[in-house]
């Protein structure tokens, strides 16, 4: 055994390491994701934060009608999709694919969904703040509409990188496990 900093072992010139195990690309791949999907959490987990800020603030009446509007509708069901980023956590540890597919699936209905439903409750009153610049509610002095349109586009993007990384994950986890059988 050759040390950093002492010889290199006898008979040897270090080219022989192409025998060597190497670990598997779906393992790598497995790792890679479930960080990228944690990364992706966590940026949700803000952004359903600042929403229960902004409904907590809207509906205790800590500030003035004018500077939080009260929510809107589709603000609620979207509470919910804190559950699917749970899903998504539990099943990492022992690459747990029922969670997984729980997840993805639960992501569509608590996530997406609400989403949709936002974008197609607010269109009106964004139609009517672009057409004719008039708008009812506020968001600390901006057109309430407009910032949540922010958000609704900033939560799709995260919600369809999740959801994408996470069908890669479950290949991954499928290969895995077809490997394991083969044997």
């Amino acid at each position: 055994m050759a040390s950093r900093a002492g010889p290199r072992a006898a008979g040897t010139d270090g080219s022989d390491f192409q025998h060597r195990e190497r670990v598997a690309m779906h393992y790598q791949m497995s790792v890679t994701l479930k960080y990228e999907i944690k990364k992706l959490i966590y940026v949700h987990l803000v952004l359903w934060l600042l929403l229960v800020a902004k409904m907590t603030v809207g509906h205790l009446r800590l500030l003035s009608h004018d500077q939080v509007a009260m929510p809107y509708q589709w603000e609620y069901p979207y509470l919910l999709s804190i559950v699917p980023s749970l899903l998504g956590l539990l099943s990492f540890p022992r690459n747990n694919i029922s969670y997984l597919v729980l997840s993805m699936i639960s992501m569509g209905l608590f996530s997406i969904a609400p989403l949709i439903y936002g974008s197609m409750e607010m269109f009106p009153a964004a139609q009517q703040l672009y057409r004719h610049g008039k708008t009812y509610r506020f968001l600390f002095g901006f057109s309430a509409v407009s910032v949540m349109y922010l958000v609704l586009v900033l939560a799709v993007q995260v919600h369809a990188w999740q959801l994408y990384y996470s069908k890669k994950l479950l290949d991954s986890w499928f290969t895995s496990t077809q490997e394991k059988k083969r044997k």
